[in-house]
C-alpha cells in the first residue's frame, strides 16, 4: 500500500486514526508530521498490511 498523502510514493507505515476525517494510511515519515496534531493516533501497520486491510 502506498502513502495516501498527494504526491508521495513511499510505502504506508502507518495508520492515522483521525476523529475529524477519514483514517489514513501514510509512510513514516508523514505520520511523524501529522500525528502531532491534537487527537490524532498513530497507529503501526502490520508488515502484511495490504492483506489485512482487504
Amino acid at each position: 500500500m502506498i502513502c495516501s498523502e498527494d504526491g508521495c510514493d513511499q510505502i504506508a507505515a502507518v495508520l492515522l486514526h483521525i476523529p475529524w476525517d477519514e483514517n489514513r494510511a501514510v509512510c513514516a515519515p508523514h505520520a511523524r508530521v501529522l500525528a502531532q496534531e491534537e487527537g490524532i493516533v498513530p497507529d503501526p501497520l502490520p508488515d502484511d498490511v495490504d492483506e489485512t486491510l482487504e
